[in-house]
């Protein structure tokens, strides 16, 4: 009798467990309804619609026109989108290797300080701060031909310095020194991941007989591979988007610009500086193509995603077989 009215009780409470459950689904929802929402409406759809108009010949005042894969296969002719492959394929190549190398020695410099860390740590951040067209004039005014502060410095030597912005050989790696003077970000991730290391690992190495350089290659280097590795996506990421710096480099070396930083040049010099997302807006704000924009947009977005999609799964096989997985 008395298990026949426990089996009633469980039947007449599970309706209640069940709308219990729901209640807190829908809780669980609204309360991510304004993230949803705002993920849908400001990426969901400019990216099916980005693909949509990769499709078409669109100049934003008829109406788009199917022409199927007539923007992709342009791209196969077209010189200045190679030319502006090549330029981003620079920028990822070095700008990857220089900007994760420089904030991994600068924050392993600060790591060993014993006094002042706070005031050099803030310094080397600040940097970071900068807007991007700010840090570009000043490196643009800093190492101007001629009569900039650099070339004065090289002049107290006997080297006459090169044309810098306007040399099309110098041209990407001013950018890049651009670049690494804001990288006070990656910096302090790298430091963070530096200062984490548990000390006893030190000290055991030490006991072994090992010096700082093969303290810091066996076991600092393996125990912040992670945080390495979030640099060189981060890096690449950054190197594929590259355009502000270029234009405003560009602009500035070539005089065109006007009061209000408008430019008829970009590329400057000899398309040196004409990046894979400067051609792709020459193309949709200066010609309205938008949908030969809408292509090269679409190919940027699947080239990142495919890069950081094999990068990650390199890291997680890496750090699988490092914890004595199968191929370890």
């Amino acid at each position: 009798m008395t298990a026949t009215l426990e089996r009633v009780d469980v039947v007449r409470a599970a309706p209640a467990r069940g709308r219990s459950r729901a209640r807190h689904r829908w809780t669980v929802l609204a309360f991510l309804a304004p993230a949803i929402l705002g993920f849908l409406l400001f990426f969901g759809y400019p990216l099916v619609a980005t693909i949509g108009f990769s499709f078409t010949k669109y100049d934003l005042i008829n109406p788009p026109e199917w022409i199927g894969l007539e923007n992709y296969s342009y791209m196969v002719t077209d010189k200045l989108f190679r030319t502006a492959v090549y330029n981003t394929l620079w920028f990822v190549v070095v700008l990857t290797v220089a900007r994760v190398v420089f904030a991994l020695g600068v924050a392993s410099v600060i790591a060993r300080l014993k006094s002042g860390v706070g005031l050099v740590r803030t310094l080397c951040y600040l940097p970071s701060l900068a807007p991007p067209v700010a840090a570009t004039l000043v490196f643009f005014l800093v190492m101007r031909p001629n009569d900039g502060p650099l070339d004065a410095f090289l002049g107290w030597f006997g080297i006459e310095g090169p044309l810098w912005f306007a040399d099309p050989a110098w041209a990407k790696p001013g950018i890049t020194a651009v670049m690494l003077w804001v990288s006070g970000d990656l910096m302090i991730i790298i430091l963070a991941a530096i200062l984490d290391v548990p000390q006893e690992q030190y000290e055991a190495a030490e006991l072994d007989g090992a010096g700082p350089v093969r303290r810091w290659w066996h076991i600092t280097l393996p125990s912040i591979s992670p945080v390495l590795m979030f640099g060189v996506v981060n890096s690449i990421i950054l190197a594929l988007q590259l355009f502000t710096q270029a234009v405003v480099a560009g602009s500035a070396a070539s005089g065109s610009a006007d009061v209000t930083g408008n430019t008829k040049i970009l590329g400057f010099p000899e398309n040196s500086t004409l990046t894979f997302p400067v051609w792709l807006y020459t193309q949709g704000f200066r010609y309205f193509d938008m949908g030969y924009a809408a292509a090269m947009a679409t190919v940027l977005f699947v080239v990142s995603f495919a890069a950081t999609a094999v990068l990650v799964q390199r890291m997680r096989k890496a750090s699988y077989q490092e914890e004595g997985g199968p191929g370890a």
